[in-house]
């Protein structure tokens, strides 16, 4: 696959030193030398969020939450998604009360999916933070990291996929209506981090029946 990210900071190498081995990606960012050295850092190709995208099977959000609209007009505008998958990986959270900042009972993700009509597009990636995507064991108490995922259904192979390319269990909760659950659980995670937790926190989904402790 090629995978292109609009965004370059942690997140977009965490997940770019993953898949680049398997797939071929591009990163692109604000600031061009930073992004060069991002994407040469992971071996990546680096472009421009429009280039990223044209390039691009599969695009990966990776800005702030608060900019992805910005992103996707900088990018060539919604018809440059058509028919690509689009990953979001975005938490629509404040720091001040660790609440999701969407107050219409829907997530980030559907807002993204109404303004790409042409586009698949899942949630994914949003509940762990950069070092656990940067680790190369992907193991927490003898038990495969879990990754749970909302997508619609010309996505859901796609982000399973990659999911498991990072060495994970990829799990689908189901359509983008519930991708508001995963953000309000990543905002619970959030909250422990700045508390002082571990970078590597994070919920795991066990399954003793399917998963047991080695």
């Amino acid at each position: 696959m090629k995978i292109g990210f609009v965004g370059a900071g942690g997140m977009a190498q965490a997940l770019a030193g993953k898949w680049s081995g398997k797939h071929e990606v591009m990163l692109s960012g604000r600031t061009p030398d930073k992004t060069r050295a991002a994407a040469q850092s992971v071996g990546a190709k680096v472009g421009t969020a429009a280039e990223a995208v044209a390039f691009a099977d599969v695009v990966v959000l990776a800005t702030r939450s608060e900019d992805v609209f910005t992103a996707i007009g900088t990018a060539g505008g919604p018809s440059a998604f058509d028919g690509k998958v689009v990953i979001d990986i975005n938490n629509p959270i404040t720091i001040e009360t660790f609440l999701t900042t969407r107050d219409d009972g829907r997530s980030l993700t559907q807002a993204i999916a109404e303004v790409l009509p042409g586009a698949h597009v899942g949630k994914a990636f949003n509940m762990a933070q950069v070092a656990v995507w940067e680790d190369r064991d992907m193991t927490y108490d003898g038990r495969q990291m879990v990754t749970l995922y909302t997508s619609d259904g010309g996505a859901d192979g796609v982000i399973a996929q990659l999911i498991a390319d990072v060495g994970a269990e990829p799990l689908r909760l189901g359509d983008n209506r519930h991708a508001y659950q995963l953000e309000a659980a990543a905002a619970m995670v959030i909250k422990f981090l700045f508390a002082g937790a571990d970078p590597h926190t994070i919920f795991n989904f066990i399954r003793p029946e399917t998963k047991p402790i080695r």
